[in-house]
Parts: C-alpha cells; structure tokens; sequence
C-alpha cells in the first residue's frame, strides 16, 4: 500500500483524514495515516489551542493544516473578527434577513437563549485565513492545504521555504494544472461525491483525468472513499492515497453532536444535496427543509461567501439547538456505508485490510487468468 506520498511525508499508509476533530487528527496519525486538521471553525488563537495539544499527544507523528482562502468571495478586510463580521452584516440584505425569521417561524424552531448567539464562520475571509496560516507555521507540520483554490504565491513560498509541503483540491483537471503552476506540491482530486465543498465531475471520471493531467505531481483521490476497495479504486485510477472527510464524522473521538452521528447512521447515499446554504458555495449535506427552502424560486436565493453563513449563523444554531433533525449536517455519499461507531485507529486499520484483500483478490484473478 505505500507509495512514493508515504516517503515523502514520512508516514506508513497513505490515508489523509481531513477532520474539524484534533482528536481524529492524532489517532489517524499515530495509527499511520496523515491527520489534517481543519482550521476555517477556529479563531486564530483557538487555532494555536488546538495545534499546541496535537503537538503534545500526536508523539512526533506528521501531521497537516487544511485553511480555506477562497479565490472568490466577497472582499472585506479587518483589524479584529469584530471589526470583519461588522462590514458582513451590514452587506446583508434586508429580504434576506427576513426570509431566514419566515423559515424559522415555519419550521417551528425556538430562539436562542441570551448570550448563546454565535456571530458565524469568519475563517472564509482571507484576513482570518492568513491568521491560520501564520500560526499553522509555528507548528511543526508537514503539510498546508488549501480547500478552495491555490494558496497565494507568498503563502506557497514561506511553505516550501520552511519545508512545509503545499496541497490544493481540485474538482476539473484545469483547476489541477493551474495549481502545479502556483506551484502547488499535492492535488486533492476531489469528486462530486465528497462532502463539504465539492465540485460536479464524479470522481471515478475526474481522478484519472487529473492524474493524467499534472503528472508527476502526485494525486490523492477524494469523495466517495470510505473502504478499503474504494481506496484500491482509487490507487488503480493513479492516485498515490485517499483524502478522507466524511467517514472521521461518526468515529468514537468525533466531536460531532451525538444527534447528528445518529443521522449520519440511519442516512442513505441517495439522502445527501449539493446546497448553498452554508457558506453561499455549493457544499454537500444531509438534505433536510432548511436545505429545500433555499432551493425555492421564490425564496431570495443565498449570498456569497462569507455572508450567507452569517447571515444564518443564529438560524443554524437553533436549528441544533431546537430541531437537529434539521440541523446543517455536512457529509458525502458514502453515509450510505457508515453504520457503526468505531475508533479512528480501528477505521485506518480496517481500511488496509480491505485495501489489501482487495489487491490479493485482483491478483488471483489476473493469475487465474493467465493460467
């Protein structure tokens, strides 16, 4: 199962968990795998919280940051959060702030207590981001990822000027091109059945086009990767590992809500959408009437990033609060194959088992029929 990735990262398996959970980042790691932690939920100071803790219980293993620095989004620039969700909000249409009070008196959602109102995601601004990078940099990672688009060059330079390899997710074979010219080290080819921001091209089409398209550079596969026959697939396709998001969701170090690892549970492939309503760029969640709302013709339509995720920050922490069963729940197709809880470590080893009963299997065959 190793491939050149694994020498160049210094790593066992070849197996990236992107995960929001510093605790999954570890156990993926220290199991042989490549934790990466997600960094867009924190402030730059929770940020260097939880990298100081990974760094104290991750025992020397690689590990690596995902930041978002969208290429397009609505420009603001601040001193402080404060300062950044002000000018937010005041770009919010009024239509739009109604329409969310609608939704929430239709669907019967109980306000927030006082002082439990969140003010939103501002790690989609690029101010917030550069923080993440900067203190992503004072740890001792291995990798820095951009999920939307290369980073800016001077980022890239300080990356390789550290020794920081540089990764990017790519959803069209041109967008995987225009990264290795930024000079960006690792593609993320990411399929249409990822969850979170994904693309539209599925990624047994997209994988090989991609590889074939930025070859040497090395290619991981993402979005419908949640076994060891999948990540075979993938390897076969050219890719040199998988990016793993959604099967971390319901691990037993998850920190995602109980009653949301409960629908991760009981949902199928065929029950997640490609939905704005998040962060105003086409994400794949659990579908639910908040989602369809946001389809509807005569609804507003959502904003940009990052003001549709302030503008329904308050909105989706109701939501948790009152009605987690309508609750933003982002995840790919493969929910369809998460049906149990099982620790971090266990998913990785499981992953490798089924990798190379695959391999053996594909091997019989291929001497079977040469026989």
């Amino acid at each position: 199962m190793r491939t050149p990735l694994c020498d160049l990262l210094g790593i066992q398996y070849p197996i990236f968990a992107f995960t929001h959970c510093r605790d999954v980042a570890v156990a993926v790691s220290k199991a042989g795998g490549f934790g990466v932690l997600g960094a867009v939920g924190f402030s730059a100071e929770q940020l260097e919280i939880e990298l100081r803790w990974i760094d104290d219980h991750i025992d020397g293993m690689p590990y690596g940051v995902d930041t978002v620095m969208p290429q397009k989004a609505v420009g603001v620039h601040g001193s402080s959060p404060e300062d950044l969700i002000s000018q937010i909000e005041g770009m919010i249409p009024e239509r739009h702030r109604q329409y969310v009070d609608e939704l929430m008196d239709r669907l019967g959602v109980s306000p927030l207590g006082e002082g439990e109102a969140p003010r939103g995601v501002i790690g989609w601004a690029e101010d917030v981001a550069r923080s993440h990078v900067e203190v992503a940099f004072s740890h001792p990672i291995k990798l820095i990822a951009n999920a939307l688009g290369s980073p800016p060059k001077d980022v890239i330079d300080r990356a390789h000027a550290q020794g920081v390899l540089v990764a990017a997710l790519a959803g069209k074979a041109q967008h995987a091109q225009r990264h290795v010219s930024n000079g960006v080290d690792i593609i993320v080819a990411q399929g249409y059945e990822a969850g979170g921001h994904t693309g539209d091209v599925a990624t047994m089409v997209l994988v090989p086009e991609v590889v074939d398209a930025v070859a040497p550079t090395p290619v991981l596969a993402a979005g419908g990767i949640g076994s060891g026959r999948q990540l075979a697939a993938a390897m076969a396709l050219g890719a040199q590992g998988g990016w793993l998001g959604s099967l971390w969701l319901a691990t037993a170090e998850s920190n995602s809500d109980p009653t949301q690892i409960e629908r991760y549970l009981a949902a199928s492939s065929s029950d997640t959408v490609r939905s704005r309503c998040f962060t105003g760029k086409p994400a794949r969640m659990l579908r639910t009437e908040w989602t369809d709302a946001w389809e509807d013709p005569d609804g507003p339509g959502t904003l940009g990033m990052p003001l549709q995720n302030i503008l329904t920050a308050q909105a989706n922490a109701r939501l948790t609060r009152s009605r987690p069963d309508l609750a933003v729940a982002p995840v790919g197709q493969i929910v369809g194959s998460m049906r149990k809880v099982e620790a971090a470590r266990d998913v990785v080893f499981r992953l490798v088992e089924e990798y190379i009963a695959t391999v053996e299997r594909l091997e019989q065959g291929v001497e079977a029929a040469q026989a």
